[in-house]
């Protein structure tokens, strides 16, 4: 019997090919889904990249005359470059550590911190219209809270928030923070509750205090947490484009269109179908060398720990 058992289950049976096409009937639905949705259109970025095509039967092969538009003759690429990487460096950091913060005040015994997670995490399940309207509501110039606020202050002349180009961007970060620190702050959570409490127990008898029990214990053993939602932040900053989409339309001027944003506005409102393809090739290296960079690093530091 166990002859009979082991040859069922060996490569070529009629057992062993019988779960195997079971397994891949489960896995073909998402697997078709990645195919058509996610590869194949990124294969045919690259592709499209090469042509001038304004969604039109005809495209016309143009080499790299989409790129070379791209440095030299497009005004707003370089701006909304930079705009890109100040949208990304004013949220990261600051939401990594908003989040920490709030996971580590959540995971002490406080009384209803039930309630505080479920208003923490609710701007992130919570629509981005919805979330918007309340944001841009609590900061706008004229009637919002935040400037009378100010003003009861006495100050005379507070920000226009979104409606200055000097504002509106910092505006733009703040919202993001605002519907993403609850996410990863439960991420963090969880990496904290697995933090074996023999480790803070050995340090408080060692005569550590709260900060050398973070320096020590807590932070080296969410490191690997931090480096995921590093990398999670800063690959959907740089894709991001709803939340302009949704505030601002990348005003005033170009204040906050980023690199997402003139991706769209190239391709469903100018239908350079091309170009907009170009500037998504760029897009795509430029996270992936960011990701290989954080890949490095984290690699570096968690050796050095």
């Amino acid at each position: 019997m166990t002859q009979g058992l082991q040859s069922q289950r060996k490569p070529g049976s009629k057992l062993h090919i019988k779960r195997t096409l079971i397994a891949y009937s489960f896995i073909a639905p998402n697997f078709i889904g990645y195919m058509v949705l996610t590869f194949v259109p990124i294969i045919l970025s690259f592709v499209y990249s090469t042509m001038e095509w304004n969604l039109g039967v005809e495209k016309t092969f143009v080499g790299i005359g989409n790129f070379r538009y791209m440095f030299s003759v497009d005004l707003d690429f370089w701006k909304v470059v930079w705009n890109t990487f100040y949208y990304t460096i004013g949220t990261v950091p600051v939401c990594l550590i908003l989040s920490l913060l709030l996971a580590i005040l959540m995971n002490q015994g406080l009384r209803g911190k039930v309630f505080f997670r479920s208003v923490f995490f609710f701007p992130y399940v919570a629509s981005l219209v919805a979330v918007a309207v309340v944001w841009m509501a609590l900061f706008n110039p004229d009637k919002g809270p935040v400037n009378e606020l100010l003003r009861s202050l006495g100050m005379k002349n507070p920000p226009r928030w979104a409606g200055s180009a000097e504002w509106a961007m910092p505006t733009v970060i703040g919202l993001t923070i605002w519907k993403q620190a609850g996410y990863y702050m439960v991420v963090y959570l969880a990496a904290l509750q697995g933090v074996p409490m023999e480790l803070y127990e050995a340090a408080r008898m060692d005569g550590a205090n709260a900060f050398q029990r973070f320096t020590h214990v807590t932070w080296p053993m969410v490191t690997p947490t931090t480096f995921f939602v590093s990398m999670m932040l800063i690959i959907g900053t740089f894709k991001s484009y709803d939340i302009m989409y949704v505030t601002t339309q990348g005003g005033p001027g170009t204040a906050t269109k980023v690199l997402a944003y003139h991706i769209y506005n190239n391709a469903f409102v100018s239908m350079k179908f091309g170009y907009a393809s170009a500037l998504s090739v760029f897009l795509f290296f430029v996270v992936l060398i960011i990701t290989l960079i954080q890949f490095r690093g984290e690699k570096r530091f968690t050796s050095y720990l």
